[in-house]
Order: C-alpha cells, then structure tokens, then sequence
C-alpha cells in the first residue's frame, strides 16, 4: 500500500543505528503533524539514505512523504510501522494554484515601481 501524507515537521525523534547480516543499518524516526481539521500526530520512520536526509528537516518545515504502512505481530502484539519511502520538502506557505489569486486585469496587477527602494 503506497499512500502521500502532508504535514509539518513537529521534531526529529530518536535516531538507531546496528549491524546487521546485510551489514550496518540507520532508522530515524520523524514526527510531522498533519493539517487536517483535527490535526494528528505520526511518527514516519526513514531508512537508510532517508535517515541521513531526515536531519535536515527542522521544527515547522512543511513536507510531502511517500509511504507504506505494515503492521507485523509479535507474543500476540501488533506492531505498525509508517515507513517512508521518499519525501520533499514542501515551499512555505505553498497552496495549490487554483487557490493563488492571480490579477484579472492589467489595473489589478501590483505596481512594480512600488516595489522599488530608490
């Protein structure tokens, strides 16, 4: 199961490192916070190449993930996982065009000499 999940960067948590029969592995788990009406809380787990990449995000930054949920039992537990399996950083503030308004005349257009600070 593929799915997307947009969210903002609320912290990195806890980063593992151990050595396996493939060798020496990373998992970096990082905790977005989602902008539905009743926002939520997910912990997304990165892997490998991804984990190195997770550090970069910081408190408030705005991403897109790629991820696979699994859940797997152990002793009569289930346990589930929000894998990523990519992401982006997102721009601040970004919307998505239909909800940009654009000038619908030339008289509706900023004046660029406004802008100007001589």
């Amino acid at each position: 199961m593929n799915l997307e999940i947009i969210g903002k960067v609320v912290q990195l948590g806890q980063r593992q490192t151990g050595d396996g029969r493939n060798g020496t592995w990373v998992k970096q788990e990082l905790i977005i916070e989602t902008e539905d009406q009743y926002p939520k809380k997910i912990c997304l787990i990165c892997w490998g190449e991804l984990a190195d990449s997770a550090k970069s995000f910081i408190a408030g930054d705005k991403i897109k993930a790629g991820i696979n949920i699994e859940s797997r039992e152990y002793n009569t537990k289930w346990y589930t996982d929000v894998k990523v399996w990519k992401f982006e950083k997102l721009a601040a503030g970004s919307a998505p065009p239909e909800e940009q308004p654009y000038p619908q005349t030339f008289e509706e257009a900023p004046s660029i000499e406004d802008d100007l600070p001589f």
